[in-house]
């Protein structure tokens, strides 16, 4: 099939050539043909052409979760794909977040057919250990070859530490990903918000940022023993930040990533005990805030992530105490960055992070393959449930400004469009 993308501002900051300028795009059985100031329509061609249109490199996500299998009710991973599709998202790396977890090939295989017909590429993780249990390594080998793009027992601690020490030791065998998730669990205990100010007012555990470090500060020391590929998700405080930014100028081999909610909002926000901002790691201060923003803007913070989450309605209308951690966030991603940093930051930000799994970066020129995300950069509304694409509606971003509407993906031939 030909699309032409009409009138398109294209957001590419390192092609000068076309960066901010208007185009029209021909794409040609799914790569990109012709880009000129106009291009007339060839037979059988569909025209894309929205108000105010802009246009980038497709976007990634590095951590999204589903249902699939097991919690079809929250998100299957076809609709799934078509949210993040319609969210602006090409690619997105899929969370070990169901039941069964995918700890062998055989579940990376399954995954990645579930995935086949869909526009949005997903890149699935497996787990670190046999069942997520953090007892015995699972098949990394097997499973990277299967097509695994990392290793992650979603949102569990490593509690044994020769258990990391170990993994990251093997996991050098196939130039493998290994995930860590930054919680002490004897620090944090059963606290289910920040430890300060608002959690005492309102009679909640806290989670002390020190959890969180002291995993880190012990991760870090094990990396620098151990050498491998080390991955910390979803850091939420500025002593984080600090921490990672010394370990790479050691020249250790470690990234991290920061969740949008983790960016923008604090622990006030659970003064009104609204189980939509339960989240984990957990809100945090407006110090913390703004470390997170600079250090992603930085780049010592490698990449965002939405860390969508769907949750069942019932899980999260009962006591805050009782109520599942997690926030869906792949619809107010560009919306709430854009805020933030601006379009030309925000594009940055969203399409940079395949490199580290080892996926492939296209490029929009001549020649090179349609991954496309269509947006217009300026419109501001709030954020409302008529705006969440996925099966459940779990937004703390409801009622929120945000700027910027995303109208789509082109992936190849294939297109998302809202």
């Amino acid at each position: 099939m030909n699309i032409l993308v009409k009138n398109a501002v294209i957001v590419a900051a390192d092609q000068t050539a076309i960066h901010l300028k208007k185009r029209d795009i021909l794409i040609k059985n799914g790569i990109i043909a012709s880009i000129k100031s106009k291009i007339e329509a060839p037979a059988k061609t569909k025209i894309i052409n929205y108000d105010n249109l802009h246009v980038s490199l497709g976007w990634f996500d590095s951590s999204v979760s589903f249902g699939e299998p097991g919690y079809e009710e929250r998100e299957t991973i076809t609709n799934g794909l078509l949210t993040a599709g319609k969210s602006g998202f090409t690619d997105v790396v899929l969370n070990p977040n169901a039941l069964p977890v995918p700890d062998s090939s055989a579940d990376i295989v399954f995954l990645k057919n579930a995935a086949k017909n869909s526009v949005t590429n997903l890149h699935p993780l497996g787990t670190l250990t046999v069942n997520a249990e953090g007892k015995d390594l699972a098949e990394l080998y097997d499973m990277k070859n299967a097509g695994a793009v990392g290793f992650y027992d979603f949102k569990h601690a490593i509690e044994n530490s020769n258990l990391l020490k170990i993994a990251l030791q093997y996991a050098q065998n196939c130039d493998g990903l290994v995930f860590s998730f930054p919680m002490d669990v004897k620090i944090a205990g059963k606290g289910v918000a920040h430890e300060g100010e608002v959690s005492t007012k309102n009679g909640l555990k806290g989670i002390p940022a020190l959890a969180e470090e002291l995993q880190i500060i012990r991760d870090l020391f094990i990396l620098e023993y151990t050498g491998g590929k080390l991955h910390i998700p979803t850091i939420s405080t500025a002593n984080s930040v600090k921490l990672i930014a010394s370990a790479k100028k050691k020249g250790l081999n470690v990234s991290c990533s920061v969740a949008i909610h983790n960016l923008c909002l604090t622990d006030e926000s659970l003064l009104e005990f609204d189980a939509n901002y339960k989240v984990m790691p957990p809100l945090r201060t407006q110090k913390d805030v703004k470390a997170l923003q600079k250090g992603l803007k930085d780049g010592v913070i490698d990449f965002v992530s939405s860390d969508h989450t769907p949750i069942n309605i019932e899980e999260k209308r009962v006591e805050f105490d009782n109520a599942a951690f997690g926030t869906t966030g792949l619809e107010s991603a560009f919306g709430i960055l854009n805020q933030i940093y601006g379009l030309e930051q925000t594009i940055a930000i969203l399409t940079r992070g395949r490199e580290r799994f080892q996926l492939n970066n296209s490029t929009i020129a001549e020649g090179s393959k349609a991954c496309l995300s269509l947006f217009d950069a300026d419109t501001s509304y709030k954020f409302s449930q008529n705006n969440i694409y996925s099966t459940s509606k779990n937004s703390l971003f409801i009622n929120k400004k945000v700027k910027g509407k995303v109208y789509g993906i082109i992936n190849g031939s294939n297109t998302i469009l809202i």
